[in-house]
């Protein structure tokens, strides 16, 4: 599948999960105001910043697929990661703002409607079950935090439903909050570790993966190469990876073998996932202008 089948993909994919979450968001403030439930009175406003952060992922997805002009001269690839951020953002701020309404009401339970909370669960389930599925083994890293979000709702859902089960034979209404916190901390656990991994791209660490000492042996191995410095390794958009490199060769190196040279060099960095690499080749005795960082 080519990339550009895949963005197209990965776009309608959203596309689908926004307008999906957003009519379901509209459906769960009514039925979480009917029932009292404060799993669902809660989940609903998180769900409206859902919607808002799918149809701002959907968005920032569509434009990152745009091709590189006289402003962004690598494309709108990271808008996709300027996307999966404000995403995490915003859902460890809704799970926050989940956890406050949730912990009172360990203290002062209230009842709720044990049948509308059970069909409302029912429904949640199915709703945010489809929109999983159709992200599911997304490769955008936007796309993987959209499908956490829709997935701590599916949790979120099933916990309301376990609950209603539960409350029908026994009126235990604390277990709404209860349940509503354990969701809500393993959710936050794996959010923080995408926020972790986008923040990691924008600083341009090295990608996971990437062994740059055993790249670097490999090139400064081949016998047409004196030595290599100066290469530095980054990620685009966590899909797309950047190299550039300086190699020094021998002073009675023949010009005509830069080709060859070069294209062994690609490989090698080919073999790591590396696909955009630039490479400077300089001659023993060189003085290299650059700072090797």
């Amino acid at each position: 599948m080519s990339n550009h089948h895949n963005h197209q993909h990965n776009t309608k994919n959203i596309k689908v999960a926004f307008f999906l979450n957003l009519t379901f968001t509209l459906v769960e403030i009514v039925g979480g105001i009917f029932t009292n439930s404060i799993a669902i009175i809660s989940d609903a406003l998180h769900d409206l910043g859902d919607s808002l952060s799918l149809g701002l992922a959907w968005y920032l997805e569509k434009l990152s697929g745009k091709r590189r002009d006289q402003r962004f001269s690598f494309g709108y690839r990271r808008l996709s990661l300027l996307a999966a951020l404000i995403n995490s953002i915003v859902l460890i701020g809704g799970s926050i703002f989940i956890l406050s309404e949730a912990i009172p009401r360990l203290i002062y339970p209230e009842a709720v409607n044990v049948a509308g909370m059970f069909w409302l669960a029912i429904l949640g389930v199915t709703v945010n079950g489809i929109s999983v599925l159709r992200l599911r083994g997304g490769t955008s890293l936007n796309e993987r935090v959209v499908t956490w979000h829709l997935l701590e709702d599916v949790l979120g859902w099933v916990a309301v439903l376990i609950v209603s089960i539960v409350m029908y034979f026994k009126p235990l209404p604390i277990l709404d909050p209860i349940l509503s916190i354990l969701i809500m901390v393993v959710v936050l656990w794996n959010v923080i570790k995408r926020l972790n991994e986008t923040m990691v791209i924008f600083l341009q660490a090295i990608p996971a993966g990437v062994d740059i000492d055993q790249i670097e042996t490999e090139i400064a191995g081949l016998k047409e190469i004196s030595s290599i410095h100066d290469t530095h390794i980054w990620s685009l958009d966590g899909e797309h990876h950047i190299a550039s490199t300086h190699i020094v060769i021998p002073n009675d190196w023949d010009s005509n073998e830069s080709v060859e040279i070069r294209r062994k060099v690609r490989q090698i960095f080919a073999n790591s996932n590396i696909d955009h690499v630039t490479i400077e080749i300089e001659v023993d005795g060189d003085e290299c202008g650059t700072n090797d960082w």
